[in-house]
This record gives structure tokens, C-alpha cells and sequence, in this order.
């Protein structure tokens, strides 16, 4: 009989290494690194509520344990997931061998310590404030949703990862599961092919406001002369060349409009306020709602990418708000927040459910997506009672 080595038995949940020493038998095991996510979570849950099962009655069946803690230590160890279990104050039980190669520390570095460790600031000192508030009220911003968080490895640098949160009660404390991916090299493509996009949106914007306006403007043009000399002829057909002129020119404000809306924001610093400026006016005209802009101080933004993503945002929660919201008011804000900006979109419309928070639409996925290339945190939240819609980007200074 095999027993496990100390790293491994460093890897496993202190419900893992309760029975005597001898017990643990090990067997081929299913390969639980091609689990799902959800299936992994699922699983690991019903183990951990077992294993506290035991903790307070007398083990009548020892070859059930000898099985629950044989498939606990393989799935903490054939895992692609980063699982760390953290107790109610937040220090470190277990460590698995995926997240030693996410966050750079191993096991024996991690397990004692505080789950802050492996976060960056601000969150590090939120974070206990955060445990402390979800034991009073039952309120949780995580655990059981799951959401994209930025993570800190051992070197110091931070990077995106996906987390979702599991939390299993046992009979005299609470023990919580975090389930860790890194999503750099997925953020990393995210953001070159929202890149790419933008940049294609750009070229023909451009191609339409200087190639095709101005081929229009001279079609226009051609259409004034022949009015002119058609005059003397026939007023009739006069009349017809002066209307296809009109029509020409209609077509010239719309083009127009539509290059502008490929290419919103200008590429001076002021670009973004006088791109939200103009979009208000915007809204107003087409949707007949009342919309206000409101920037106390001017807000330079040197980066056009940036302020285009910014403006994207805002356009999309507006958008949102009109459509599902049935909003009659909307407000934005361009204002400071501390040592960084905030920009936010409040409308009085019905408000997100908790369903639509949680699993979201495409263009509420795209403005996390966009949030995240700017290194943004975006934060979406209804009004009291239910009732309106905040989306809120908080963003660096120095973009």
C-alpha cells in the first residue's frame, strides 16, 4: 500500500488527512482534469459536504472515506482549475497543484496564510471588510455567481483570471472552495480582436467621410449646373435636377453621420467629452428621452483607442437602457474617483434582473470585455427597489 508524500498531503483539504495515517489507499483514478468547470465544482462540493458529514458523526464505513479522500486528493491533483479552500477568516487550507503553477508559490508557501496573498491592491485591504460584511448579512458578490478578478503572483505581477466560489457549511464553521483559471492569453485575444474591429471601423469611416462624401459633393455639384442651365429650357425638368440635388445632399448628412458613428471620438485629449457632449444630443433627437451630461472638470484622455472603448460603453448602456430599460431619463457622469475617474450611465428605466446579471447579454459581455482592455472595473447594479440601472466603468487616470 502506497501512502501519498508530504507535498501531495499538503495539497489536500484538512478533511483529507483526518484518518489515521495508513488509510489512504491509492488507485487508478478517473482523469478528472477533462471535467467542466461546473461538473468539477459540483463534485468537489458534494465531497467536501461529506467529508464534514464525518467530522461529527462516528465513521461506520471506512472504506467510504478511504474512497471520498482518495477522489478528493485526484481531483485536487489531475485538475487544470487552480482550487484553493480558505476557512471563515480567510486563511489558506489547501492548495492545489494548479494553482502553485498560476500564482508561482508552493503549497507549503500558501497554506497558513491569508487568501489577501494572492490579490493585488485595492482588493487586498477589501477584502477582509468584504468576508466581515458577507458574515453579517449573507450578502455575497461572488460566491456562487462566479466573475473575472484580477489575481497577484508570487513575482508581483497581477494578471486576469475567471473565479468562481463555492461555500460548504458544515456543523460548527463554514470552509469556502475557489476555483481559478487564468484567462490571460483569452483576454490578450479579446482585446486584439476588439482592436482589430475598431480599427476597421475607423478605415471605412474615414473611407466614407473622405471618399465617398466627397464624390457625392461633386455629383451634387454637377447637379447645380444642369439646374442652372436647365432653367432657361424647361422649368420642369430644372425643378427635377435641383430635387435629385437635394436628395444628393441628403445622402451626403447621412453618410456622414454614419462615418461619424464608426469613429465617435476625435483624436485630441478632449475627444471623449466631446464625443459624450454630442452623443446626448444624440439620444435626445432619436429616442425623444431626456439625457444630460455632467463633467465637472475637464478629463483629458491622450489614448484614442481608450477613450473609443470608453465612448463604446457608454453607448452600449444607453442603448440598454432605451431598449430593455424603457428608461425616460439618462445621466452621464465623467467625473473623479480618488486617484482614478469614474464614468457612469444612470437611467430611471425597469432596472437588471438578477438573471440578467448574472449570465448577461452580448452587449453587457462586450462592455466587460471592453472594460477590461482599458483595465477598467465595470460594475452594473439597479437602482433601489429594483427600479433603474447604474453602469459604472472606474478607470486609471493616465490612459
Amino acid at each position: 500500500m502506497d501512502l501519498p508524500s508530504a507535498g501531495q498531503a499538503r495539497c489536500l483539504p484538512y478533511f483529507a488527512r483526518v484518518s489515521p495515517p495508513g488509510f489512504i489507499i491509492i488507485r487508478r483514478m478517473k482523469a478528472y482534469g477533462q471535467l467542466t468547470r461546473a461538473e468539477l465544482i459540483e463534485l468537489v462540493g458534494e465531497l467536501q459536504q461529506k467529508a464534514g458529514d464525518n467530522e461529527v458523526q462516528q465513521i461506520k464505513n471506512i472504506d467510504a472515506l478511504r474512497d471520498n479522500e482518495e477522489r478528493l486528493r485526484a481531483i485536487l491533483e489531475t485538475a487544470v482549475e487552480g482550487i484553493i479552500t480558505i476557512d471563515e477568516r480567510g486563511s489558506i487550507e489547501s492548495f492545489n497543484p494548479a494553482a502553485e503553477k498560476i500564482f508561482g508559490y508552493a503549497a507549503n508557501e500558501a497554506i497558513g496564510k491569508n487568501i489577501k496573498l494572492l490579490m493585488p491592491e485595492p482588493f487586498r485591504r477589501e477584502h477582509d471588510g468584504y468576508l466581515k460584511n458577507y458574515h453579517q448579512t449573507g450578502h455575497a458578490k461572488i460566491i456562487g455567481i462566479g466573475r473575472e478578478v484580477v489575481g497577484q503572483r508570487k513575482d508581483g505581477t497581477t494578471f486576469p483570471m475567471d473565479l468562481s466560489v463555492s461555500e460548504v457549511k458544515l456543523a460548527n464553521r463554514r470552509m469556502f472552495t475557489g476555483f481559478v483559471r487564468d484567462i490571460t492569453e483569452r483576454k490578450q485575444l479579446e482585446k486584439e480582436i476588439i482592436e482589430i474591429s475598431n480599427r476597421e471601423q475607423q478605415r471605412i469611416g474615414q473611407d466614407l467621410h473622405d471618399g465617398l462624401c466627397q464624390e457625392l459633393a461633386g455629383i451634387e455639384l454637377m447637379c447645380r449646373v444642369l439646374e442652372q442651365k436647365l432653367a432657361a429650357k424647361s422649368k420642369a425638368e430644372s425643378k427635377q435636377a435641383g430635387e435629385i440635388a437635394l436628395h444628393i445632399r441628403d445622402a451626403i448628412s447621412h453618410t456622414r453621420k454614419l462615418a461619424r458613428g464608426l469613429s465617435p471620438v476625435e483624436f485630441e485629449a478632449n475627444g471623449l467629452m466631446s464625443a459624450l457632449q454630442e452623443l446626448t444630443a444624440h439620444v435626445q433627437k432619436l429616442f425623444r428621452v431626456e439625457c444630460r451630461f455632467e463633467c465637472p472638470e475637464t478629463v483629458l484622455i491622450r489614448n484614442n483607442v481608450f477613450a473609443t472603448h470608453l465612448y463604446r460603453i457608454v453607448q452600449e448602456a444607453i442603448n440598454n437602457a432605451v431598449k430593455h430599460g424603457k428608461a425616460k431619463s439618462i445621466s452621464i457622469s465623467l467625473k473623479p474617483a480618488g486617484d482614478r475617474f469614474a464614468l457612469a450611465v444612470t437611467d430611471d428605466g425597469v432596472g437588471f434582473s438578477n438573471e440578467t446579471k448574472k449570465n448577461g447579454g452580448m452587449g453587457l459581455h462586450i462592455m466587460k470585455y471592453r472594460a477590461g482592455v482599458v483595465n477598467a472595473a465595470l460594475e452594473v447594479r439597479s437602482g433601489v427597489d429594483g427600479a433603474g440601472t447604474t453602469v459604472r466603468c472606474v478607470f486609471q487616470k493616465n490612459l
